[in-house]
């Protein structure tokens, strides 16, 4: 089955690098792997061509013979699993983009859960996350999507929207004269250097659309967003960051006048075949709504644009 679902990975991808990192390997090993089969089978499966990795006729014809396997193994993991999903002594897996109300939420699962063995895959990529879901890797991922660049959602996963419109925020030093302001405008920062983590599915074309509507081409450098707190407590950059991120010392993070890079947050699953497994799935986003509601609350600068627009978000929370 492992070599059956490489295959069906590198034929999905139409790269070996992409299907690695969807089946979570390196690219080394499954190109041996790729070997091996090829040797085991007796013909070249894939042409390697600059644009990636396209089947043979022989690919094709073992490929027809590999989906409908694949797809009937994936359907009785999928229902035994349903039928244990988060009962006494199950395993779950949950997977999350990082977010504060993540810590918030294995709290709340390992409270309710107390007999299942939880464990959590943090990823900066939504759609590596969405295809560990689809590949059974995952139950859950908890992932967000960039305004104006969506994600790629496999077949059979679905999703469930935590917050429709999450604006984001931006880290500024705290020494920066728009640090005084509630709300800081795009134009008060064209002059500065932004920090943007590319590897961020979407991020970085978010905000690209988002300076071009403003006429804007500011300076921007690449790298992770734990450096890029970093740099701009030291004064050297800006960051877009989330709402319910909490500034460190020299920092001050500020809501962006009119809300121009907004994400909607979404709980992912694949389709459960059972009702008792839908209630589990219920719970579980009832979990996560309830933890990033107190991730919200607890950051001032959030709360603060929370009452302001009179969100329903926190009204439960407030009660």
């Amino acid at each position: 089955m492992r070599h059956l679902r490489a295959l069906c990975a590198i034929a999905d991808t139409g790269s070996v690098r992409k299907a690695a990192r969807q089946l979570g390997v390196t690219q080394p090993s499954l190109t041996t792997q790729l070997g091996r089969i090829e040797r085991a089978i007796g013909g070249q499966l894939f042409t390697r061509e600059r644009t990636g990795s396209r089947p043979t006729p022989l690919g094709r014809s073992v490929l027809c013979r590999a989906r409908p396997i694949v797809a009937e193994m994936t359907a009785l993991v999928t229902e035994a699993k349903d039928s244990v999903m988060l009962a006494g002594g199950a395993r779950f897996r949950i997977g999350s983009t990082g977010n504060r109300a993540v810590a918030g939420w294995l709290r709340r699962l390992h409270a309710r859960l107390p007999d299942t063995d939880i464990t959590i895959r943090i990823d900066v990529s939504p759609n590596t996350l969405l295809q560990m879901v689809a590949a059974n890797q995952l139950d859950v991922a908890f992932v967000h999507e960039v305004a104006g660049c969506p994600l790629h959602i496999p077949d059979g996963v679905r999703q469930r929207v935590l917050v429709q419109r999450e604006p984001q925020f931006v880290a500024l030093p705290a020494t920066h004269p728009a640090a005084a302001k509630e709300q800081v405008a795009l134009t008060d920062l064209a002059g500065e250097r932004w920090m943007v983590d590319p590897s961020v599915d979407g991020e970085w074309a978010g905000l690209r659309r988002v300076f071009a509507a403003e006429g804007l081409n500011p300076r921007v450098v690449h790298g992770d967003y734990l450096t890029g707190a970093d740099l701009v407590a030291a004064g050297e950059v800006v960051s877009p960051c989330q709402p319910t991120s909490r500034p460190r010392p020299g920092m001050a993070i500020r809501p962006l006048l009119g809300d121009p890079l907004t994400v909607r947050l979404l709980l992912a699953s694949r389709e459960v075949a059972s009702p008792e497994a839908e209630t589990n799935l219920d719970a579980v986003f009832a979990d996560l709504e309830g933890s990033y509601r107190e991730a919200a609350w607890t950051s001032a600068a959030y709360r603060q644009w929370l009452m302001f627009h009179d969100s329903p978000l926190l009204r439960s929370h407030a009660a």
